[in-house]
């Protein structure tokens, strides 16, 4: 593995919590996944699967279980699978529409976040030794990965919520007095947000680690798509697939970003002319948005979900265009080694 090992994981552990929001791709729940990815209604009706890349490896998600693969810097391949019930399944209240998309992100968050720390702690031994991805068991593994988690929330909010609202300020203005008109500051913000969105992606993927993280990535859509296009999991099959799926992080991030922008311009006009109440400045209006981020991401979800349904339909590809244009810069070609890897994963999370 190219550069030093433990800076590679140490960098992306601490990135643990925004790597997984590019990389994730939630499993589809429709029966009809095979014919939906290869626009072949006769195609088999497989497990849909999802996943995310990690360090040197790939994380795997089928109908109630979860794997994990990742090669060691010795060549070997460790692996883990093991069952898994998501919050939508354990509790009937999570599996409402908004709520499951909110529920599924947590989650995702989360799970990756471990999944991350467990392919890093591979790379730091040398070798596929068992290394179990399971849930910190000591209150010290659970404090440090709730430190982990909150910190990292707390900085991705301050960089995308809260600077974008710094900057709308001053571009459209807002005091009590002389309320900013709803629209156009949540469009400002709107622009800075994704501004930030697609510099920070492109940043990142100068760095050698997060390229080959990004391979990764590109290693699991292929996957993806030839498993659920009934093609199997062969080397060549997945090879020949296409990197950029609609099901994507990426796509989901954009999604997000420009719900926001409806969402909050909605918001704000009922606030200021049916309840009445003008934000005093930028800070107050990030206070109370603040609690309804959640609900935003979980009708982000839903659209993802439902554009990933209707793939078929001409004015849907067109919507989702802008978000497998921006896999660019997460997803590149993977080599064969990272197929394979890939592969692995796919296989133990499709074994019952």
């Amino acid at each position: 593995m190219p550069g030093s090992v433990r800076a590679h994981s140490l960098f992306l552990r601490l990135h643990g919590l925004w790597l997984p929001l590019f990389n994730y791709e939630p499993a589809s729940e429709s029966s009809e996944a095979g014919s939906f990815v290869s626009g072949n209604p006769e195609a088999p009706k497989l497990d849909p699967i999802g996943g995310q890349a990690l360090v040197e490896g790939v994380l795997m998600r089928a109908p109630g279980r979860i794997a994990v693969a990742a090669r060691a810097p010795d060549g070997s391949i460790a692996v883990e699978g093991r069952d898994f019930i998501p919050f939508s399944k354990r509790h009937p209240l999570l599996a409402l529409p908004v709520l499951r998309g909110a529920a599924s992100l947590v989650e995702a968050l989360t799970v990756g976040a471990r999944a991350l720390s467990w392919s890093a702690g591979i790379q730091e031994k040398g070798t596929a030794d068992p290394e179990h991805l399971a849930p910190p068991s000591s209150l010290k593994d659970k404090a440090i990965s709730t430190v982990t988690l909150v910190g990292s929330l707390a900085l991705a909010l301050a960089l995308f919520q809260l600077l974008p609202y710094g900057v709308a300020s001053f571009v459209a203005g807002g005091s009590r007095e002389h309320p900013a008109n709803p629209l156009l500051f949540n469009a400002s913000a709107g622009i800075v947000r994704i501004t930030l969105l697609i510099g920070y992606m492109w940043a990142l993927s100068f760095l050698p680690d997060v390229r080959r993280l990004f391979q990764y990535h590109g290693a699991e859509h292929k996957s993806i798509f030839s498993h659920e296009g009934g093609l199997g999991l062969a080397p060549d099959a997945i090879a020949a697939q296409p990197r950029f799926h609609p099901r994507c992080g990426t796509s989901f991030i954009l999604i997000v970003a420009l719900t926001c922008i409806l969402f909050f311009s909605l918001f704000d006009a009922i606030m200021l002319h049916v309840i009445g109440f003008a934000y005093p400045n930028f800070l107050v209006r990030f206070l109370i948005h603040l609690p309804f981020v959640p609900v935003v991401a979980g009708l982000s979800f839903e659209l993802l979900r439902l554009s990933a349904k209707r793939q078929d339909s001409a004015w849907v590809r067109a919507m989702t265009k802008p978000g497998l244009w921006l896999q660019r810069i997460t997803t590149r070609e993977p080599d064969r080694d990272q197929i394979e890897v890939a592969i692995v994963s796919a296989k133990a999370a499709l074994s019952a």
